[in-house]
């Protein structure tokens, strides 16, 4: 375990700012908006105050009042935070996040779980950068997928000493999550997910209400209008690298159209995420130069067949169902599949939920805990 303090060099954020004022626009169709993918006129401010305003130092003395590490596992490094609680009773928990987030989607709350109002719901926390992404760098090798990428972080926790554990995650994280429980079941005690998607069971939908429809019809229109990106990041990610990795422009613009569609917002990434903490998101893979590994995930994923969720999970589950998650499917279509002990239908929020609502999650994470104190 080796210590690791985030100190991006001057010549990196020179060469950003440099990348950002010499940037070749394509072309909008007039009034057109987002309708075709990342509106232009947004990009161009959000690229503005990226170069001009937005202050990474300020993000990197943040990230640094945690305390990182790295480790290698499996012949992959492995950035991680540990944040212990002063509490000494504080119950152990791993949170994995996905594409296309980062660490960065904890900031807000990993003080709310190490330093709650009540100590009894207090945590000692663990948040990886998934291999490929961030801090980690790029793998080094094929088959970095959840299964495997569950199996390291089950090890991380053996390293750390911790022999009882949760782990909670969303988007990757929630497989991840899942599949820890299942190759750990002998230390992790239960997973909570803030991401949990079924199909129909053989016999049929059934009778579904109101909010459910409402669910489905928003899983529809990800598959039909909002899941290219997925097909390219599974088929040619190393295609998709080139760009991403040498034009800041197409690094921001390929991330920001994800948060206007994927979080419960007014129309404004904004009212949903604050711009420096989309800035300080993108900026992560901008400068770890990880946009082709992190995409590597998908392809791995869809060609290993991995996913590991087939059987059924065993270990007690919670879920925080939020209304704008991008895939949603009614609690009865799961029963079979999962375990689930805990669902919470929660009042706002999308797919970045820890970004997003970080109070509401914390809270959630603590109550489906406490029966296994």
């Amino acid at each position: 375990m080796t210590p690791f303090t985030v100190d991006i060099p001057d010549a990196a954020i020179a060469d950003l700012k440099r990348r950002l004022a010499e940037a070749r626009w394509p072309d909008q169709l007039p009034d057109t908006g987002w309708d075709y993918g990342a509106d232009e006129a947004y990009i161009r401010e959000l690229a503005r105050y990226w170069a001009e305003d937005y202050d990474w130092r300020a993000a990197e003395a943040e990230l640094n009042e945690l305390d990182h590490f790295t480790t290698t596992i499996d012949g992959q490094n492995i950035h991680f935070i540990h944040q212990r609680s002063p509490h000494p009773d504080a119950y152990p928990l791993i949170i994995s996040h996905g594409w296309p987030g980062s660490v960065v989607e904890f900031l807000d709350i990993i003080g709310r779980l190490t330093h709650p109002d009540d100590p009894a719901d207090a945590f000692h926390v663990i948040a990886p950068s998934l291999p490929g992404y961030g801090f980690s760098g790029p793998t080094t090798d094929r088959g970095w997928d959840a299964v495997r990428t569950a199996q390291a972080f089950a090890r991380l926790m053996e390293r750390l000493g911790y022999s009882r554990y949760g782990a909670q995650g969303g988007d990757w994280g929630s497989f991840i999550s899942q599949n820890i429980g299942r190759h750990d079941p002998d230390h992790c005690q239960a997973v909570h997910v803030n991401f949990l998607f079924a199909t129909a069971p053989d016999d049929g939908p059934g009778d579904l209400t109101e909010a459910e429809q409402a669910g489905l019809a928003r899983s529809n229109i990800y598959f039909s209008e909002g899941a290219g990106y997925m097909q390219i990041q599974s088929t040619k990610p190393q295609t998709l690298a080139y760009g991403l990795t040498d034009s800041a422009i197409g690094q921001l613009a390929w991330i920001a159209e994800k948060f206007l569609a994927w979080t419960d917002n007014d129309g404004t990434i904004e009212s949903a995420v604050s711009r420096d903490r989309l800035l300080t998101n993108i900026s992560l893979y901008w400068f770890t130069a990880t946009a082709g590994s992190s995409a590597r995930m998908y392809y791995e994923m869809m060609h290993s067949g991995a996913a590991g969720l087939t059987d059924r999970l065993d270990t007690p589950i919670g879920v925080a169902n939020f209304p704008m998650e991008i895939l949603q499917a009614p609690r009865h279509w799961m029963e079979d599949r999962y375990n689930i002990v805990h669902w919470s239908d929660m009042a706002e929020g999308g797919h970045f939920a820890a970004m997003e609502e970080p109070e509401a999650l914390a809270r959630d994470i603590a109550a489906f805990f406490r029966r296994f104190r």
